[in-house]
């Protein structure tokens, strides 16, 4: 599936001026359905998408020492890319441009290529080519044709994770849960707001850069939206 620069989703933020923190979003399916999206992301996959700098902890270096070690250590049948540039799904087309892991798979297939040894034994297929035969240990190198959807199809369909019945709410933690009257107002009473006058909205523009600040600050912080799109704004427009 090939990333789109021109992806752009909005949310609807409700921010304490006072204490300049995000009180939470008012969101759609789509924006849920990218959230829920990085629970489906293999750790290779966010170390490529944040690089090596942008990590905490030692992990980066794991993915650093696979870059880095010969091919020679390998095993036969291995590549070192299923390390390094695992797939990535998408789990709807609509939020496909939000996140560039899947660049390298620009079709939006799993595997286009399969593999048999010349002597087909048992019929066993293979995605790498040249793996040796488990039966016969010849080079499994005969092209085959799929024929049939891809698992990746079925799995993640353009429908995404959840229903467009209810707007959403997101927490400045993440937390998600659809949105009511009663709920908002519940919050309000919970974060102790006694003067209206200091919450202002903010209709905000969710691309990639903020969908991949959004993973990094997810790992790192418990206010990510206001870690993502008040604090790289302050004093640039302020509360007005």
């Amino acid at each position: 599936m090939a990333s789109s620069s021109i992806t752009k989703l909005s949310l609807k933020l409700l921010i304490d001026t006072k204490r300049e923190k995000v009180l939470f979003a008012e969101a759609s399916k789509a924006v849920i359905d990218f959230l829920f999206n990085l629970l489906c992301l293999p750790v290779g996959a966010v170390v490529r998408l944040l690089n090596k700098n942008g990590m905490v902890g030692s992990i980066g270096n794991l993915y650093e020492s696979v870059k880095n070690l010969d091919e020679t250590y390998m095993q036969p049948n291995q590549d070192k890319d299923v390390l390094l540039k695992p797939r990535a799904p998408i789990s709807s087309t609509e939020i496909s441009g939000l996140l560039s892991s899947n660049e390298d798979n620009a079709d939006g297939n799993l595997e286009t290529s399969f593999y048999m040894c010349p002597c087909r034994c048992n019929y066993n297929v293979t995605c790498v080519n040249n793996t040796p035969c488990p039966q016969c240990r010849r080079a499994m190198n005969a092209e085959v044709s799929y024929v049939g959807r891809k698992v990746a199809e079925e799995r993640f369909s353009e429908n995404g994770f959840v229903k467009e019945v209810v707007t959403y709410m997101v927490m400045d933690d993440l937390v998600v849960q659809p949105m009511s009257t009663i709920s908002s107002i519940t919050l309000l009473n919970k974060f102790n707001i006694k003067e209206v006058g200091i919450l202002k909205e903010r209709v905000v523009e969710m691309g990639m850069t903020e969908g991949i600040n959004l993973l990094k600050a997810s790992l790192q912080s418990e206010s990510v939206l206001t870690s993502v799109f008040l604090k790289k704004n302050k004093g640039a427009q302020g509360f007005k």
